[in-house]
């Protein structure tokens, strides 16, 4: 961990007292030093104003970010818009925090504890300060009421206040050198706020959904709303940190509406329509074919392409491994030789994807070839307990895009199903013990995964298994990933350029059987738990990317999931009504709405939003 200081706190003896940091990074020096007036990929004199509507596909019934994820809906804008963080990461570098609501951060050399400094200003929107009791109530409170903040915080063993603007927070373990930034990203609510009475007379619960507009520490607050149909959100006037040096030229939109559209067709339409300013394009088919309208021709309206370099990806069919049909790693392979992929980029995705074939897939974390190195050294413990392939060959996908390719692979599948238990009666697969079929259900809440799974679904036809397809609303879909109800879906695991404590969340055998975790498919695997073990306490970087290649090798070879597509770009789609600066941050893509503004020139050119 890489660290920059700050001069010690006036009356502290500097040999005595805590060594302060305006950053924190795991990659290095930080780049930007104590005192920056601002970062460089922003305009410091954005002008401030205007509106901007964004979309989003489905629906909520809750502003309560201590519930996310375990009751309700919540609204898209809560977290990102209402509720600050102690530290905030900078777009134009790798794993770098600077002061927020935190002014200075220390922590002791072997990582048992970190130590924030609030910010004397710092500010909730009704004007009371921010103080330790606030950070402790937030952190406390989110370890009980969201099962992801309870496992991302576990080795977290407490908080305690430092003085009047200090929180100390004490590890169960040394050599973490993530947690100290982790517990940066806790976002700060207000105490009094939580345990007070609310309108009704009835006091706060944590631990429930509400509608109420709760106060925040950001830049904006809750204007007004119609539950699962808008939120709009308007700039706070005396925002406290308007003009630090970590968000001044951000949050320059007057108002941000949120419009909510429970079918992704009609979101695109609603695009079309001029109901919303801007999207981010997901269907190779919309990107290719779905922008011949008027306003796209005539320029009122902007397709641009920006690159993907802050973060990795594993997109994938995922099994539910609790299910004992999918316990053998035969049938898991036997599902992937009967994906095409070729022909489904070729005739869906209008060849604009690339086949995954990493859980990092994207980043130099990814694995290739066969192991060797310090990587081959990590993994030689592992010996006997991971597939021998993982030392003798390199993964790959099955290849297809022809018939002869098609019924080659279909064969070795239906040999891999043979030795697994299954084999052929009639057009029907069934259990060699017993005479069970082979049936999966595919659940979902797009109606455009049916492009991409009907072929599926006649493919595995083909092989005797029977697939039935399933779209149900957001909510239901939510409920049942959380509980682990079901049989396959689709899943999308994001990486950062430096992984860490969140892999146990991703894979660890300790999120297998918890609600609501990311381990949506069930791993329990001791040499995948070692392996996170390893990636977490790395002690460089080279440690770190020869310890997560070894993971992704291990996780590749248990044929956990069906990869699917990524592209390395975000295809994006805007009204022409918006500026930008000259220069956008190196890893944050189109860095959309933070650091654009209203542009009344543009504006006049293309028209107000109806």
């Amino acid at each position: 961990m890489a660290l920059a200081a700050l001069p010690a706190a006036p009356g502290l003896a500097r040999a005595a007292g805590p060594e302060w940091r305006h950053g924190l990074s795991l990659m290095g020096e930080p780049k930007y030093p104590a005192g920056f007036p601002h970062f460089d990929y922003v305009r410091a004199d954005a002008p401030k104003g205007g509106l901007v509507r964004l979309g989003s596909q489905g629906t909520f019934d809750n502003f309560n970010l201590f519930t996310a994820g375990v009751r309700g809906e919540l609204e898209a804008g809560i977290g990102s818009l209402l509720h600050d963080t102690l530290m905030v990461a900078a777009q134009d570098e790798v794993s770098t925090e600077y002061g927020l609501i935190a002014e200075a951060v220390s922590h002791p050399p072997d990582f048992a504890s970190v130590t924030y400094r609030l910010n004397p200003r710092a500010r909730f929107q009704d004007g009371r300060p921010i103080t330790p009791e606030d950070v402790i109530f937030s952190f406390e409170t989110l370890k009980a009421t969201s099962p992801f903040y309870a496992f991302y915080y576990q080795n977290v063993q407490k908080a305690e206040p430092r003085g009047e603007r200090e929180i100390a927070f004490t590890f169960s373990e040394k050599g973490n050198r993530e947690l100290p930034q982790i517990v940066g990203q806790l976002p700060i609510l207000p105490k009094h706020w939580w345990t007070g009475t609310g309108p009704n007379g009835r006091p706060r619960d944590p631990a429930q959904t509400t509608l109420e507009p709760p106060v925040g520490s950001g830049p904006y607050r809750l204007k007004s709303f119609e539950p699962g149909r808008y939120a709009l959100y308007e700039l706070v006037p005396d925002f406290w940190a308007r003009d630090l040096n970590t968000v001044r030229g951000q949050h320059n939109f007057q108002e941000v509406r949120y419009e909510y559209y429970r079918d992704g067709t009609v979101l695109l339409e609603a695009f079309k329509g001029d109901r919303i300013d801007f999207r981010t394009e997901n269907s190779a088919r919309q990107w290719s074919t779905a922008y011949d309208f008027p306003a796209a021709s005539e320029g009122r309206v902007v397709r641009e392409e920006f690159p993907i370099r802050n973060s990795g990806v594993m997109q994938a069919f995922v099994f539910n491994l609790r299910r004992p049909r999918f316990a053998d790693p035969r049938v898991r392979r036997a599902f992937n030789l009967a994906f095409d992929f070729e022909d489904t980029n070729r005739t869906l995705f209008y060849g604009l994807y690339e086949r995954i074939n990493s859980y990092f897939y994207g980043t130099e974390l990814a694995s290739s070839g066969v192991p060797e190195g310090q990587e081959l050294a990590i993994l030689e413990p592992l010996r006997g307990k991971v597939p021998e392939a993982v030392f003798t060959r390199p993964y790959s996908n099955p290849v297809g895009g022809s018939p002869e390719a098609v019924r080659t692979n279909l064969r070795e599948a239906l040999k891999l199903l043979g030795e697994a238990g299954y084999e052929l009666k009639g057009r029907q697969l069934v259990a060699k013990s017993g005479g069970e079929p082979f049936r999966a259900e595919f659940i979902g809440f797009d109606q455009n995964a049916e492009r991409y799974v009907l072929p599926y679904r006649q493919a595995l036809e083909r092989i005797g298994i029977a697939l039935e397809l399933r779209i149900v609303d957001a909510a239901q879909y939510q409920n049942r990933i959380r509980s682990f109800d079901f049989d396959i879906t689709t899943s999308v695991w994001p990486q950062s350029l430096s992984p860490g404590n969140e892999q146990r969340d991703f894979f660890g055998s300790a999120a297998a059987e918890r609600p609501g975790s990311r381990n949506l498919a069930g791993i329990k695997d001791p040499a995948v738990d070692a392996l996170i073990e390893r990636i977490i306490f790395a002690a460089d970087r080279a440690e770190l990317v020869a310890a997560t290649r070894a993971l992704d090798r291990v996780l590749l070879a248990g044929d956990f999931v069906v990869p699917q597509w990524a592209s390395r770009v975000s295809r994006t789609a805007r009204w022409d009504r918006f500026g930008r600066p000259e220069k956008l941050p190196e890893f944050g893509g189109a860095a959309f709405p933070s650091v654009w503004w209203w542009d009344e020139a543009r504006v006049t050119k293309v028209g107000g939003a109806r």
